[in-house]
């Protein structure tokens, strides 16, 4: 059920964090000529001569890929922070990467110095790559079982808004001009001092609590808080079963992790669609979605307008896939990839044609909305799900430390190699990104379960034959209803 506390916990959450991961992928892409002008004007001041097109194709992709290689930095730091702080201390600490990044790229213009947005965008990526492991992870632990697709669902819904609102800022009209592109940049600190100034009211995750610092009483009260009543003994009996199945193993680290043979395939899936979100392509489409539509032959004062248009249905895709405890994560992500794949080899054969035919630009617009519209369904956002999913409470931090080192790894390479990528092989760049999302789509048939509505040790069983092991959890893995009848039995009883 819905309360207030858990909305309202999940919308500042998504909001302060999420938000700025979409808002910051986007926000250079409308004003680039004019950012590009600055390092262009600031390199003359200096050095009195004009800047070789290659330095400056160089420095620009450096400011655009600056962001998720910070990313992948930040991911890094997630199983520390998390473990340290907590889900909810995490996300108050790392607004520190939004606030100062912000104020810096605000007086880039003033100081004269497009090194300050380089490493602004690298800092902002680090706040980018916590919140995005840290938010589905706070989240998943805070939401009921019968919830859990449908809020993990909610940081992509505000990654989405984040871009949208970038691209209609980016207007020439509004921001996205000569005088405004410094403002538009600095803009991305206010959602985080909103989160900072929030969340300090809501609980922190009651699994954390509980689990990890064997705080039984603060966990109960946080469990109230959210669910809206006193009788939360189910979930607190599955926690603590959950508990002592983890004892056997302990406190997971990332070496630990990656030689658990009872987690091999979980983890081979999360890096496997990880790897798929990101090589798709996706990034290249927002980073890069100006130039793409002007090689569509769309006129470069429409442009702006597409790519609007291009991001609102992708936060209309997004918001309708809150359908996934219906449908379920799997279908969605072999939907989402199957039409990424067919979008990328359509796109490709309007670009070649499109000085041939003059309908041909309509066809390379449509295309690029289609693979918005299957990325938004699947792609986008049931990975973070999943991930949550597929693993328990110790071994879930050291987890998405690797999902997001992939992710953000993999995004990095994307932004820095696409534009030469696009000089090399024009068009034929798109077909390596069908490519990717086919086989992604191929092992997520063979390997990948249902997980809607599972608790999390059953998602564990689901994987144990795939991995060869038997499930020896620990006594307090006994079914929910034999530790209801008789603990006392429950604790004498064999391991299943």
């Amino acid at each position: 059920m819905l309360t207030v506390v858990l909305v309202l916990a999940t919308l500042i959450a998504a909001f302060g964090s999420s938000f700025q991961y979409g808002y910051n992928v986007s926000v250079v892409n409308s004003p680039s000529q004019f950012m590009q002008q600055f390092y262009n004007t600031t390199y003359m001041e200096r050095y009195h001569s004009p800047m070789e097109e290659n330095v400056l194709t160089l420095l620009w992709s450096l400011s655009v890929s600056m962001f998720p290689l910070g990313g992948f930095f930040g991911s890094l730091m997630v199983a520390p922070l998390v473990n340290k702080f907590g889900r909810k201390g995490t996300l108050l600490f790392n607004n520190i990467f939004s606030i100062v990044p912000a104020i810096m790229m605000g007086v880039s213009e003033i100081a004269k110095s497009y090194e300050i947005i380089i490493v602004a965008r690298f800092i902002v990526g680090i706040c980018a790559g916590l919140s995005s492991n840290v938010v589905p992870m706070y989240l998943g632990e805070i939401a009921p079982k019968n919830l859990r697709g449908a809020l993990g669902i909610v940081p992509q819904l505000f990654i989405t808004v984040g871009i949208l609102c970038a691209q209609v800022l980016g207007i020439r009209n509004i921001l996205g001009n000569s005088t405004g592109w410094t403002l538009m940049l600095g803009l991305t600190g206010i959602p985080a001092a909103i989160q900072l100034l929030l969340l300090p009211f809501f609980p922190e995750s009651p699994r954390y609590m509980l689990i990890q610092n064997g705080d039984e009483k603060k966990a109960t009260k946080a469990l109230q808080r959210l669910r809206g009543w006193d009788d939360v003994d189910s979930e607190l009996l599955e926690m603590r079963q959950e508990d002592q199945s983890e004892k056997v193993e302990g406190h997971l680290s990332v070496f630990s992790l990656l030689s658990q043979r009872s987690l091999r395939w979980q983890l081979i899936s999360i890096v496997v669609m990880n790897m798929g979100q990101q090589l798709s392509g996706v990034n290249a489409i927002y980073y890069y979605a100006d130039s793409i539509y002007g090689s569509a032959g769309v006129r470069e004062s429409d442009i702006q307008y597409v790519t609007v248009g291009t991001g609102a249905v992708n936060v209309f895709m997004t918001i309708t896939v809150f359908i996934v405890e219906a449908s379920g994560r799997r279908l969605l992500l072999l939907c989402g990839f199957g039409i990424c794949c067919g979008a990328c080899v359509l796109l490709t054969v309007a670009l070649n044609l499109q000085e041939t035919v003059t309908w041909m630009p309509y066809v390379s617009i449509a295309s690029v909305i289609v693979y918005v519209i299957g990325h938004a369904i699947g792609p986008s956002p049931i990975p973070y799900v999943v991930a949550t999913e597929m693993f328990r409470q110790t071994a879930r931090p050291a987890a998405f430390m690797v999902a997001g080192s992939v992710h953000w790894l993999s995004n990095f390479i994307v932004g820095l190699v696409f534009p030469f990528l696009e000089v090399s092989l024009g068009p034929y760049s798109f077909i390596i990104f069908a490519v990717i999302c086919l086989v992604t789509l191929i092992y997520i048939w063979l390997v990948v379960p249902e997980t809607k509505k599972k608790t999390f040790l059953e998602v564990f069983q689901m994987f144990a034959k795939r991995n060869k092991v038997e499930l020896n959890l620990g006594d307090g893995d006994l079914p929910l209803k034999e530790l209801k009848e008789s603990p006392q039995d429950a604790q004498k009883a064999t391991p299943f």
